[in-house]
């Protein structure tokens, strides 16, 4: 028998599976339902989502528009740490996830729930980090994660049940998409289909937001991104929020191929999957942090961040975004970032992403006179350099001499 609930907050998100949940939620749990639908930038019409909650019953429907404080509080702190997972990954779907758990249990809060439910199945990364963030967040929190209690495991056995329960269920036009996939402002993401053949290249009709970079167009495109604290605030002089320096980013990145990955992950979970990505907005963003970075930062403390960010990439694509580690590091970074201030000139040209200049006024660590290959009219002793080489030799010198083998 299930545990006694009153109310439960479902994130929502209008489609079969979640509007399979919602009925299933108030048939098993007998209980009240509040559906909350969250505008991450998906690109997507939200108002169905209501309409169909209103449908099934619901009284209590929350549609938020969080794309500024996805982008300012979750993605533009993510990049002053230049994360990447395994190498590659730039994290589009981990760093949605902990501003949906929050805003699943604020409106817990609100409404007085007892519980909330997500539509993540047992197999992925989604329900970790769903479930630390509302754990994190709400101790005593009930987390209903349906695809782990019900024989709903088929697309098959959810078109019968929806059927049978009289919920609407629309027929898009033409063919559905055979790829099950996820969107916001920082990506989309494209899983399933022929992409669990990881020989199989992936079709030239999957990509939605990007051009094939052999189609992109002949002549590059230069842009100029400012830099305060870390985070872009202007393109090309035009000051922008955090929201619009993803959406034009992308706009123009797609345009000129740039951001396609295909790729084979680790999941928390254990298992290996295969996944391919479009993250162009963000592909800019980190090259460009990366070159303002290279002449504000001290060697030692972009050497440090460069050791610390696999350990925070993993915090994120795990789940544990309000772990106090990733928020002890998220500090350490931030502090770093005072200085990086300045502007950086990218060139967009058939999916690449070339620096090709940066400078900051106030904050450069840049000598020119030092780093000419020219006269530098004293400013550096090259004699100096002997000694420091000698001193560094020590120890190898010494093992040398004792007959050691390496």
């Amino acid at each position: 028998m299930a545990d006694k609930i009153d109310k439960v907050v479902l994130a929502y998100s209008g489609g079969l599976d979640t509007s399979v949940i919602l009925k299933w939620l108030q048939e098993t749990y007998e209980c009240e339902v509040v559906t909350f639908t969250a505008d991450l930038g998906q690109g997507e019409e939200l108002e169905p989502a209501r309409e169909k909650a209103r449908t099934l019953g619901i009284r209590q429907i929350y549609i938020d528009d969080l794309r500024e404080e996805f982008a300012r509080d979750f993605v533009f702190p993510m990049f002053r740490a230049n994360a990447i997972y395994e190498g590659e990954y730039l994290l589009g779907s981990s760093i949605a996830r902990p501003l949906i758990a929050k805003r699943l249990i604020e409106i817990a809060n609100e409404v007085g729930a007892d519980a909330v439910s997500h539509g993540a199945t047992g197999k992925g990364n989604d329900q970790v980090r769903f479930e630390l963030g509302a754990y994190a967040l709400r101790p005593d929190i009930k987390i209903i994660a349906p695809w782990r209690e019900w024989d709903l495991n088929s697309r098959e056995k959810l078109l019968a049940y929806a059927e049978a329960h009289g919920i609407p269920i629309e027929k898009k036009r033409g063919q559905a998409s055979p790829y099950s996939m996820d969107a916001n402002l920082l990506h989309i993401s494209y899983e399933g289909g022929i992409l669990e053949d990881p020989w199989a290249e992936p079709e030239e009709a999957m990509w939605r937001w990007t051009r094939a970079p052999e189609k992109a167009p002949d002549r590059p495109l230069y842009l100029e991104l400012t830099f305060e604290r870390g985070d872009v605030v202007a393109i090309d002089g035009e000051p922008r929020t955090p929201a619009q320096v993803l959406e034009v980013l992308n706009r123009l990145g797609g345009e000129h191929g740039v951001g396609r990955l295909d790729i084979v992950e680790n999941r928390y979970v254990g298992m290996k999957s295969r996944g391919c990505y479009e993250t162009p907005g963000g592909t800019i963003l980190l090259k460009a942090h990366r070159a303002i970075e290279s002449i504000t930062l001290d060697r030692e403390v972009a050497h440090l961040k460069d050791e610390s960010m696999p350990r925070y990439a993993s915090l994120v694509y795990n789940g544990y975004w309000w772990s106090p580690e990733r928020k002890m590091l998220q500090e350490m970074i931030d502090a770093s970032q005072s200085s990086v201030n300045g502007v950086v000139r990218v060139k967009l040209y058939k999916g690449g992403v070339t620096v090709v200049g940066r400078k900051s006024e106030a904050d450069s660590l840049f000598d020119a006179n030092i780093a000419t290959f020219e006269d530098d009219a004293g400013a550096f002793d090259q004699k100096d350099a002997e000694g420091f080489i000698k001193l560094n030799a020590l120890r190898l010198r010494i093992a040398a001499r004792r007959g050691m083998k390496f």
